[in-house]
């Protein structure tokens, strides 16, 4: 994997390219599969493709490309948007997030609302609409699959893709979700729903983020996978409680001074990467976080993989009876 000098690899904000523009890949993967890269090297790939699905597809494939993942397929229904992006052994399912001139995007955050879920107990009625419009033809597209599958993406899209990993294991596709990687991914469902299938699922959460903290607790939402938490600093941290609460603070006070507004700032997906390149370039250096080492530990999540890559992950002819 390579990185472009730091200086020139801090990736925009969302916003729209000027003529001619084009995205600038970090990550190069130069032969390797995704599953030889460090959890740091794959958290920076799947922040490059979530921010790449935010555009049209000749953009988000150019950067594809770039990377080492030169299939691309678009989906789109009612406006709920995905891509695959894909190589000879691995395929990346990547939904699309929020975006504000999209009416059935901002009908589904605000739709905070329960219904059932496929399976038990209950999830987000604007999410599960977003992923109903659009599964039937990811499932179509995976049914066939036997490279190892990868599900990323940012806000809106971090849900649809936690909803969709979840469909994926339980549903007669063969190949298994290898790993859930989500940036500021709101609440989807209750306990339940969110305990029901165990999935390697990584939550990077930056700061003051205001996304992942809703829908609230009150109403029954929780989250699911393991938390990757970025300080106000923005460098990984596993402080918790009122050490947490004071971080917020902090930083609410520091883009304050700057005119900004820390909660919507700490959501946009250049925030993300900007601050995963640094810890890469650090683990690089052979300084990785030592939180990210606690965490990996405690969750028994090695960093990379040094063998030959695995065989297409398949699932066993039962799948169900995964709840915890």
């Amino acid at each position: 994997m390579s990185l472009s000098p730091s200086e020139n690899s801090i990736v925009k904000d969302v916003k729209p390219l000027e003529v001619g523009e084009s995205l600038k890949a970090i990550t190069r993967l130069e032969g390797r599969t995704i599953s030889q890269l460090t959890f740091l090297e794959k958290s920076l790939l799947f922040a490059e493709l979530s921010r790449a699905s935010y555009f049209p597809r000749t953009i988000a494939g150019k950067l594809a490309e770039e990377i080492g993942l030169p299939e691309i397929r678009f989906y789109d229904r009612d406006g709920a948007q995905a891509y695959i992006f894909g190589a000879d052994e691995d395929a990346v399912v990547c939904c699309r997030g929020t975006e504000p001139n999209e009416w059935n995007d901002i009908r589904a955050d605000l739709d905070a609302l329960t219904d059932a879920a496929e399976t038990v107990g209950r999830v987000h009625r604007g999410f599960k609409r977003e992923v109903d419009d659009l599964w039937p033809r990811l499932e179509q597209a995976l049914v066939s699959n036997e490279r190892v599958l990868w599900f990323a993406g940012h806000s809106l899209g971090g849900a649809m893709t936690a909803i969709c990993a979840g469909r994926c294991y339980l549903s007669h596709i063969k190949s298994t979700p290898e790993a859930v990687y989500t940036f500021g991914s709101p609440r989807v469902g209750n306990r339940a729903y969110v305990n029901h299938v165990e999935l390697a699922y990584y939550r990077w959460v930056n700061n003051n983020d205001i996304v992942p903290r809703v829908p609230p607790n009150w109403l029954g939402y929780r989250h699911g996978g393991h938390e990757v938490y970025l300080n106000r600093r923005g460098r990984i941290s596993g402080v918790t409680g009122l050490l947490r609460a004071r971080d917020h603070w902090w930083g609410f006070w520091r883009t304050l001074r700057k005119w900004r507004i820390d909660h919507f700032a700490d959501h946009l997906m250049g925030e993300y990467i900007k601050a995963i390149e640094n810890a890469v370039i650090q683990e690089r250096e052979g300084n990785r976080p030592p939180a990210l080492e606690r965490l990996l530990k405690k969750i028994g999540c090695p960093s990379v993989m040094q063998q030959a890559p695995p065989a297409p992950h398949i699932h066993a002819e039962s799948r169900v009876g995964t709840s915890v």
